[in-house]
């Protein structure tokens, strides 16, 4: 009988020896048991509480996945309602989840509150573009002119003319938000979800940057992600330059400066929220000249803001934008003049394979990149992702941005199926909240969870999974073993809590 010798997996497990002929029902169950320690959670040795609840999870998980509509399966749009009716869901809220480490600062805030609160302050103008979009402005006077606003109302005037203010702050909230029902129809292709992707955030600017707004909406947003159980936020932020009533800017650092209040703020309000620290970005659509200088800018800031400023990254749309070996000359001036700027870089959020762009994800990690965000093509780059994995840089994975802009649309067969049975570190993230409508980041577990990881990712894979947000954040050790210990706490009360209900938990219907 012809036998296969020195097959590697078999070696570890002490056989030598496999013939074809007759295959041993042990060696069948060792190999399962050791696939199964491999994916994320694989090693979590969980408690006789904790057991206990895994069973029930598993239990409800196979109801889901056998009923006709999969939220997973669908659009995020038609599918979150189903995702709140879901028992899981539910417990997903419950579950203190860490850290949030990949959202950006133009979308924190849910539009709902842009809306309600921001919009009604004095002062607040509004004009309709030529395709058919608004902006808006804070001024104490009429607004200047703009190539794209050619009148200007004020706000508080227009909606008391409204019949149906409701109706009026519903189309308001519409060109804030990618949200719709027929999510196919509006974003047929990449190119056109991008497209009003990113005009979306020119519609927010004016709200956000008014310098009284600002500290609002950062504490704002602080409290929606800690409603959702998230005790940590790395923020991504271009630190847009804040606008006064009369027309005069801040720079900068005063933007820095707010935020480090915000948040001493709001840890002083709910200290057991862990704190707040800016990736400062700049979009890849600049020369090179122009990252260099605002490489040298994050330097100087993060040297005068230690505790708040983590690090560098490039955003913007990858397919359309220049790669990162481009800008090499401006990302390695920290090394060449001796100092540290970490980076965090999006890469690989491109179906583009074999094209420049879809190198990005071999020189992030070239460029000494700490976490790699998205990652969508690291499972089609086998040296990266063993590179990746030798140098313990995390994934941060952002399930339904990858969908709504267009990169996967069963999220069962997203490429990061690949990385959670590998027991790649990964981290789950939001990405644009106030766009997709995925506040926090209990929904983008749930497809992870339910989708991504399917019926092998279990109570184990979330526990990771949460403590990975606060094992690969940016703050110093010390505080991560502190961060770490304070979750564990909360992660045990969770458990004790809501360990204990029944099977025939209601929901999902």
């Amino acid at each position: 009988v012809a036998c296969l010798t020195n097959w590697g997996v078999l070696v570890l497990l002490g056989w030598g020896a496999v013939c074809r002929a007759a295959p041993d029902p042990t060696q069948r169950d060792s190999l399962i048991r050791l696939e199964t320690s491999r994916q994320i959670g694989g090693t979590v040795t969980l408690t006789p509480a904790e057991t206990k609840m895994d069973a029930r999870l598993r239990w409800m998980k196979r109801r889901e996945m056998s009923r006709p509509a999969f939220p997973p399966a669908m659009h995020f749009f038609k599918a979150k309602p189903l995702i709140e009716k879901s028992p899981i869901f539910a417990l997903l809220q419950k579950m203190p989840k860490g850290g949030a480490l990949h959202i950006h600062s133009s979308t924190l805030v849910s539009v709902d509150w842009l809306v309600s609160n921001v919009t009604y302050r004095p002062h607040c103008y509004i004009c309709f573009t030529s395709d058919r979009s608004v902006r808006f402005v804070f001024s104490a006077g009429y607004p200047w002119l703009t190539w794209d606003c050619s009148y200007w109302y004020l706000l508080e005037t227009l909606r008391a003319k409204m019949g149906d203010p409701a109706a009026f702050d519903n189309s308001l909230i519409q060109n804030l938000t990618m949200f719709t029902e027929e999510p196919d129809l509006a974003y047929p292709s990449q190119d056109v979800a991008w497209e009003k992707f990113e005009k979306k955030f020119v519609v927010a600017s004016g709200l956000i940057t008014h310098a009284p707004v600002l500290r609002d909406y950062l504490y704002q947003g602080l409290e929606e992600l800690r409603r959702d159980n998230i005790m940590y936020l790395e923020l991504r932020s271009g630190l847009a330059r804040t606008y006064e009533l009369d027309g005069s800017r801040h720079d900068k650092l005063w933007y820095l400066k707010t935020f480090q209040e915000a948040t001493q703020q709001f840890v002083e309000d709910h200290p057991d929220f862990l704190g707040t620290r800016i990736i400062i970005t700049v979009h890849r659509s600049l020369s090179v000249s122009r990252v260099k200088a605002a490489v040298m800018e994050a330097i100087q800031m993060q040297s005068d803001f230690p505790d708040v400023v983590a690090g560098f990254d490039l955003v913007g749309r990858e397919d359309r934008g220049r790669n990162l070996w481009y800008f090499k000359d401006a990302l390695l001036l920290p090394a060449n003049l001796g100092l540290v700027l970490p980076y965090f870089f999006h890469a690989g959020e491109t179906d583009e394979e074999g094209t420049d762009v879809d190198e990005n994800i071999l020189d992030a990690l070239l460029l000494n990149t700490t976490r790699i965000g998205h990652g969508y093509a690291l499972p089609h780059h086998p040296l990266a992702k063993e590179l990746a994995r030798a140098g313990n840089v995390a994934v941060e994975l952002c399930p339904i941005s990858n969908q709504v802009l267009r990169l996967v649309s069963d999220l069962r067969n997203h490429p990061a199926a690949v990385l959670m049975s590998e027991g790649h570190p990964l981290v789950i993230s939001s990405d644009d909240p106030s766009l997709f409508g995925n506040a926090g980041l209990s929904y983008d577990f749930y497809q992870a969870f339910v989708g991504i990881g399917g019926l092998k990712a279990n109570l184990g894979t979330l526990k990771e999974l949460a403590a990975n947000s606060i094992k690969y954040s940016s703050l110093p050790p010390h505080l991560k073993e502190a961060g770490l210990l304070h979750w564990r706490e909360k992660w045990d009360t969770f458990i004790s809590s809501n360990g204990n209900q029944s099977r025939t938990t209601k929901g999902f219907v």
